[in-house]
């Protein structure tokens, strides 16, 4: 569910562009623009028109094609509008006619005895319902917000984390000063999308795109690197922790073990990365996103090299070249 309500008159004023767009118009029914949407999913009438109201889903949506528009051509014709009136006494969402499909008069007044607000968009159906049901999957997408640093590196959308001044802001300028892309710096917002997809983004659009560089201040990446260096969304596909250097902490150094931390349910794989003077971290993300892109082509380099190894011990080489060292002595 999102944070607040979500209804009508908010789908209405969504700000939605390019294949996002819905392309709606409210016709009738106004006095019910603030009805709850509370299901992110649609629903076809047809049953119900037909007089069929048994598990009617009235909570969703209600999208009125083609079919059901000509059915209700059918129904003036043979003055049977009463399934319609019936239809507007459940305090249904709204509904959708597509393909700028209008609906008569007597139409018109049922929605608005029942305070029913009548949406009319110029997209196909199957269009529509995919736009849609993309939308309220994302408004309704189970979602939290973290402190860290959002990247696109080659193409993966890597989570800087770490404690305050371990430097991820510094590490992120250095990765977008090599030609990489920031998506949010400070606080992210993170959806889950289709119960597996963690999709992030700047928990406050107006400043996502400023970064905070200590001694330096404020400053505007798209404004500096040009819009190019920028990006709105990403999905999340590597954790990198950014830790102090521990003495006594012992780190990965083969890489054979995938280690994974939970958000939002999702398990996602997660380097820690000791951070020290004179270690050169943008090259390190670099590497470590170019190896996650391997990994999902299913090549495992930690774990060819140690198969490699096996293979060469197998064949008594390893021991071959033991003891001819030992005699060299």
């Amino acid at each position: 569910m999102p944070n607040k309500a979500f209804t009508v008159l908010d789908l209405l004023d969504l700000n939605l562009k390019g294949y996002n767009a819905l392309n709606l118009r409210c016709i009738a029914g106004r006095s019910g623009l603030s009805r709850k949407i509370s299901v992110p999913d649609i629903n076809r009438p047809g049953l119900a028109l037909s007089g069929f109201f048994d598990s009617f889903a009235y909570q969703r949506v209600q999208l009125f094609g083609r079919g059901e528009f000509n059915y209700l051509l059918k129904l003036k014709a043979d003055n049977a509008l009463d399934n319609v009136k019936q239809l507007f006494s459940y305090e249904i969402p709204c509904a959708v006619f597509t393909h700028n499909l209008v609906p008569d008069e007597q139409f018109l007044l049922a929605a608005e005895s029942g305070s029913c607000p009548v949406l009319v968009t110029d997209l196909e159906s199957t269009d529509f319902s995919t736009r849609l049901l993309r939308v309220l999957s994302n408004i309704f997408a189970p979602k939290k917000s973290m402190h860290g640093v959002l990247v696109e590196v080659y193409g993966v959308g890597i989570l800087l984390t770490g404690d305050s001044g371990v430097g991820k802001s510094e590490t992120a300028l250095e990765l977008i000063e090599r030609g990489h892309r920031l998506v949010a710096d400070d606080l992210v917002e993170i959806l889950c999308v289709n119960g597996n997809t963690l999709l992030g983004q700047g928990a406050n659009k107006l400043i996502s795109h400023h970064m905070e560089i200590r001694g330096l201040g404020i400053i505007n990446i798209s404004e500096l690197y040009g819009v190019g260096a920028i990006r709105d969304q990403k999905r999340i596909q590597l954790v990198v922790k950014l830790e102090a250097w521990n003495q006594e902490k012992i780190y990965d150094r083969l890489g054979t073990e995938t280690h994974t931390t939970d958000l939002l349910g999702v398990k996602i794989p997660i380097l820690e990365i000791p951070v020290r003077p004179g270690r050169n971290l943008p090259i390190i993300i670099e590497a470590a996103a170019m190896n996650e892109r391997l990994k999902s082509m299913g090549h495992y380099s930690a774990r060819e090299f140690n198969q490699n190894v096996l293979k060469w011990i197998e064949t008594g080489e390893a021991q071959a070249a033991y003891y001819s060292s030992e005699d060299s002595y």
